[in-house]
């Protein structure tokens, strides 16, 4: 019997130390990479902001609110800001979807439209852990106000509609969302993330149509970032 309550003892002892260790893994996954990566995300947009103050090489012109169509694979070469996800909302957007690049902020799906360009900028971001930039994607409502800030110009989209897709259901980036095949015509803005929370099971997205491109040297009309009330 003291053989039982002994094997019985250091079991119950392994499982303990056990769920102590997940306890801290996942604190680990659902807090310190918040920490870690809202740091990184942060120094990134200051870096970006300070650049785009620079002004684009070659001073202003025809190019005024064009995008470079190649952004070297890992580079951050845009700003994204959010009025409904509060003022101080700015994340970095990095070019390709690969693990350790959304860990720095938003992705760009390579291949997909530039910001501003006809077609389809289609972009992905956590919604639970690294910063989360998308984790309150669901709460964007049609009309909402999403901006694309590159070295040359704000790119305003207007929220239209969100649907919820399978993983394999990767029409919604196309050149016209959900509409594999067809010539594009208008300028489109698709925001992916896991659905629900926690959980990668599906995918939620949102579809924004391109409202307007300011040149960055005239700036953003006042009231463009005001977080939107009433809705």
């Amino acid at each position: 019997m003291k053989a039982v309550r002994w094997v019985l003892g250091i079991g119950g002892d392994l499982f303990v130390t056990a769920g102590l260790l997940l306890l801290l893994f996942v604190g680990w996954q659902l807090w310190w990479t918040d920490v870690t990566a809202n740091r990184v995300q942060d120094n990134t947009v200051s870096t970006l902001t300070r650049d785009f103050a620079a002004g684009p090489k070659g001073g202003s012109g025809p190019a005024a609110t064009e995008t470079p169509s190649k952004v070297p694979f890992g580079r951050a070469f845009a700003i994204v800001r959010i009025p409904r996800f509060g003022a101080d909302y700015a994340r970095p957007i990095l070019e390709g979807t690969s693990r350790d690049i959304l860990m720095d902020g938003v992705g760009h799906y390579t291949g997909t439209a530039t910001p501003g360009a006809v077609g389809n900028f289609a972009v992905a971001g956590h919604r639970t852990t690294y910063g989360r930039p998308f984790h309150d994607i669901d709460t964007l409502r049609p009309g909402d106000k999403v901006v694309v800030e590159t070295k040359t110009a704000f790119h305003v989209y207007v929220v239209k509609r969100h649907v919820i897709v399978d993983p394999t259901d990767v029409d919604v980036i196309a050149p016209v969302p959900e509409q594999p095949g067809k010539q594009p015509t208008q300028r489109w803005l698709t925001m992916t993330a896991c659905h629900p929370k926690y959980s990668a099971a599906q995918r939620y997205v949102v579809f924004a149509e391109l409202d307007r491109s300011y040149p960055r040297a005239k700036g953003l009309p006042a009231g463009t970032l005001a977080s939107p009330k009433g809705r």
